[in-house]
């Protein structure tokens, strides 16, 4: 489904990525984990072919970047990031924002098709904010309008869904809503990547971690194998251990007293 192979990027003298090669195959959910700076959101640009590598190559569905029309692949692909949101018409009605999805536009200025305002909705009420259907968007919550973003991704039935830290700014409460609803995902037929600095919105939803450490994969495979106390301290440069709890890892920085 994805292939990135040797993917190396220079920006003037400093180096972000630095030999970076991941497989991501159907039926597989990943998260994205690393520093501020490591080279994640790099990674996301160049998948959905708004950035290109100075070397290597980058495959996502079936097409070879450089070689198709990169418009067609992201068709295949929904995506929510903060800049994102960013980009919306505040005052526009919430199901006006979902629906524009199913044409990757950002504003419609023509009708709207009866069938695609009827889909709208009806992912809006399966999320719980059928009550808000009609409202504006800068009406909502930080929390309500990440859930009508995940709405407007999924409009046009994406085979891969990217989420850059959409849990950023969210409150727990907000953000426990937010992952149940994503959690929600595993009945559908897409793979799902999730960059986050917050190792605990590791759901259950998710298989597979890639750790990213100064521009190289440091380690990448099943959950349960990649989030370690031992590669997440080497990775981090601090003593953390993991506990895991209903399919979800929780850490802790131990005092620099702590014994080993």
């Amino acid at each position: 489904m994805i292939h990135l192979n040797n993917l190396h990027l220079r920006r003037d003298e400093r180096v972000i990525l630095d030999g970076v090669t991941l497989d991501i195959n159907p039926g597989e959910h990943w998260v994205i984990l690393g520093k501020n700076g490591s080279g994640k959101t790099t990674l996301l640009e160049m998948i959905t072919g708004y950035m290109f590598p100075s070397s290597g190559t980058v495959d996502v569905l079936g097409n070879r970047f450089g070689q198709c029309d990169v418009r067609e692949v992201r068709k295949q692909i929904g995506y929510i990031s903060q800049s994102l949101i960013e980009k919306l018409t505040l005052a526009d009605a919430v199901w006006e924002i979902v629906a524009t999805g199913a044409f990757a536009f950002l504003r419609f200025y023509q009708e709207i098709p009866q069938e695609v305002k009827t889909r709208a909705q009806e992912l809006l009420k399966g999320m719980g904010l059928g009550h808000l259907i009609y409202q504006p968007l800068g009406s909502l919550s930080q929390g309500e309008r990440k859930k009508v973003l995940l709405a407007r991704s999924l409009m046009a039935d994406p085979k891969l869904l990217i989420m850059d830290e959409p849990c950023a700014g969210l409150d727990l409460y907000e953000r426990e809503k937010f992952l149940k609803e994503l959690n929600r995902l595993s009945q559908q037929n897409m793979t799902a990547i999730y960059v986050t600095h917050h190792i605990e919105e590791i759901t259950p939803l998710f298989t597979h971690v890639a750790l990213i450490h100064e521009g190289k994969v440091a380690a990448a495979g099943p959950k349960h194998e990649v989030v370690t106390g031992e590669l997440l301290s080497d990775a981090y440069d601090l003593p953390i251990e993991v506990e895991w709890a209903h399919e979800r890892p929780w850490i802790r920085v131990r005092n620099q007293g702590d014994a080993l």
